[in-house]
Parts: structure tokens; sequence; C-alpha cells
């Protein structure tokens, strides 16, 4: 049976919980500090205490470590990596005092940690977590055998002093057309996919514009983008799709994305030909009828013929 992790984080200002049991920063309340919010210089050693309350009438065992976060792929959300996984920033910095516990039913118990920062650390953002993982395997479902471990996190994002570098970069944009064979027979469609890449060391929030702008300037889109995560990570990329529901059936366009964050702004671009698929097969027989008459023509003039 192959283990498969299942990481349940935390909405905005709420401590990560699942039902069963919570992570979050030792304070008075549950909730009351929802994430670790750290600053330290390079080579500082910092000190906290992280809090796993137990919900359930059961006591319950868990294996508290470290992790490093990132975004994912499916939709840029915040995770973190499972224990087997290799960890090169925050989650390698962090040390819990013990990395087992266990916690009587309906209590909670706190644990210090420390988190070290190497002197030679890289200044800028480097988010983790603090991750109570249950190490029982629990069947999941399907044909295939596949086993689910839970873990809930507690948020960590430090920040190394140093100089910050924002940086942003919109990549690899790509259109995609579906329209009618006839034209005014239904809606046209284009999937435009692009690639978000953070290429600095501090974490952005960004916002991103898709216009298109068809012949004699018309402007045939002009859409603030939902689909956007609102945290990208240093140093991460995530792959993005929007739908564009009434693309046109018989234009020229100039299709662009432009990405804000901070102090940066980025942009690129693909064009769009609509062309109805009637009239493209007619210009194309066309072109390839006046192609077989150049050709015969051209024969006919030579010597001996």
């Amino acid at each position: 049976m192959s283990a498969a992790l299942l990481l349940l984080g935390a909405p905005a200002a709420q401590a990560a919980e699942n039902g069963e049991w919570a992570v979050y920063p030792a304070a008075a309340r549950l909730g009351e500090r929802p994430y670790y919010f750290l600053t330290a210089d390079p080579g500082a050693t910092l000190r906290d205490k992280v809090t796993v309350a137990n919900k359930t009438a059961e006591p319950l065992t868990f294996r508290l470590y470290g992790a490093d976060a990132y975004n994912t792929e499916r939709d840029g959300g915040f995770a973190v990596r499972t224990l087997k996984e290799p960890r090169t920033g925050a989650g390698a910095w962090i040390r819990p005092e013990r990395t087992t516990v266990t916690v009587p039913p309906r209590s909670a118990v706190t644990v210090p940690f420390t988190l070290t920062v190497p002197a030679d650390a890289d200044p800028g953002d480097h988010p983790g977590a603090v991750v109570a993982l249950d190490e029982r395997i629990t069947p999941g479902g399907g044909a295939v055998a596949m086993g689910i471990q839970r873990a809930v996190a507690a948020r960590v994002y430090l920040k190394v002093n140093g100089p910050a570098v924002p940086a942003l970069a919109v990549e690899d944009v790509t259109l995609e057309q579906d329209r009618p064979v006839v034209p005014g027979t239904r809606e046209s469609t284009a999937l435009v996919t692009y690639t978000l890449h953070n290429r600095g060391n501090v974490t952005l929030n960004p916002k991103v514009v898709l216009t298109a702008e068809g012949l004699f300037g018309r402007t045939l889109l002009d859409r603030d983008l939902a689909q956007v995560p609102s945290e990208l990570l240093p140093r991460q990329r995530i792959r993005l799709t929007e739908k564009w529901i009434g693309s046109p059936q018989l234009d020229w366009a100039e299709v662009t994305l432009v990405a804000t964050a901070q102090d940066v702004r980025e942009s690129a671009g693909v064009s769009l030909l609509a062309l109805p698929w009637l009239v493209a097969s007619v210009l194309a027989l066309g072109a390839a009828g006046g192609l077989t008459g150049w050709r015969i023509r051209r024969r006919r003039a030579r010597p001996g013929h």
C-alpha cells in the first residue's frame, strides 16, 4: 500500500484544523495567533512554541516536523512538503523539542521549538510550516490500493533580513480556440493559458488583467482575473488558464496579460486569428487551386512544352 499525505490547510485568520485536531502558535486562545510572522538576521536563532489540540474523545499521537512551503500546481494554493521530501529552507531550520507527541482527549499540548537561520541564508521570505502528522495510514477509496495520512500545519512566514528583490514574470502564453463550423450557430470560446513566475525573493500578491484588442483598436475584452493565487511564494511558478466565452469568430486580436504586484509590472501576449472554419476551408481550397494553376502555367511556359 502506498501512502499519500493529505495536508489540511487553514483559511485566513483562523487556526489550522481539520475538525479532529488543530495546530497553532502558542497563545492564550485558539485562533488568537493563527500564523507565525517571524523576522531574523542570518545566523540568528529564534525560539517559539507550537500547540497541538486534540478535539476527539481518544488520545492522538503526532509526528512534529518543519516543512518548506510551496504553491500547488492545481490552483496556486499554499501547501507544504511531506516528511519524506527534501527540506532546504525554513523546514530544515525548524527543530521541535519533541518530534513525537501524544495529546490526551479534548486536551492540548504545547511543544517548544527553535528556528536557526544559517549564516549564509539568502535574504527575503522563506515560507514554511510546523506540521502535526498523524502517521496512521487509513485506506483510501478507488480501485488502486492507496493509503492516506492526514496532517495539519501552522504556517510560518519567515523573513530573513537583507535586500528585498520583488520580481515577476508572465511566461509561455498560449491560446486555444473552439469555434463553430457555421458562424453564429453557437458561441466561441478561447482558453488563454500562461505561467506566473515569482522570480524574486519576497512573497507577492499578484493581480492579473486580461485584455484583447481587435481590428481598428476595438476593445474585445478587459477583465480582472479571479483565479489568481493571493500569495505567490518566492521562486515559485504556477500554470493558470482563463476561459474567454464569446471570443470573436471573425477578427484579428492581440491578447495581453498584465501582471502587477507591489512595484512590479510585467506583461506578455499572444495573437488571435479568428476565422470561421468554412471561410478558412474556402480560402485554403482557393489557395491550393491557385497554386496548382500557377504550376500548370509555369510548366506550359517552359521551352518544349
